[in-house]
């Protein structure tokens, strides 16, 4: 029997989030972030903590369940993707990976990291700075819609509101 096809003792229990169990052993996941929320979370000796938590489109292994971001998650998030607002973290793609080895509450896990690179079919990000900014500007003035605009590009809400001024210039 293959490592690929054992169970980890973990996955005997019902836990309420992925952890480094969630993934086979060399295993990285592309995933779509849903929502990002604060959330009361019952730890070990029943503990409660306010945490990040996070949904995902699809799931891991067959489990639909959050993550738990940790400020190192949160901090490579906020750095892929330019932006420390978790309501603009919706829709971005992440991967998420096991590091082995990490120090956390006097011990040393394994633990869910986000990869830190953009995914490669990640949507490139628009802002006033892009080179495509003229060219989404002119097709804006024509009609075209955030929806639209956001099938090929990543665009936040305070960009796109900057896109229409300019369409109005061009």
């Amino acid at each position: 029997m293959t490592k690929e096809e054992k169970t980890h003792w973990k996955k005997n229990f019902n836990y309420d989030y992925h952890g480094a169990y969630s993934l086979m052993e060399g295993q990285e996941v592309t995933l779509t972030i849903k929502s990002v929320r604060k959330e009361q979370v019952t730890g070990a000796g029943g503990s409660k903590e306010e945490c990040t938590v996070c949904d995902f489109k699809e799931d891991i292994n067959g489990d639909i369940k959050p993550m738990i971001l940790n400020k190192t998650n949160c901090k490579t998030i906020e750095k892929l993707y330019d932006t420390p607002f978790i309501e603009e973290w919706v829709g971005k793609r992440v991967t998420v990976f096991v590091a082995n080895n990490i120090k956390a509450f006097g011990d040393v896990v394994d633990a869910l990291r986000i990869k830190a690179i953009v995914p490669v079919d990640a949507k490139p990000k628009l802002t006033p700075k892009s080179d495509k900014w003229k060219t989404a500007a002119e097709a804006v003035k024509k009609g075209t819609t955030i929806s639209a605009i956001r099938k090929h590009y990543d665009i936040s809400d305070g960009d796109f509101k900057e896109l229409e001024k300019e369409a109005q210039n061009v």
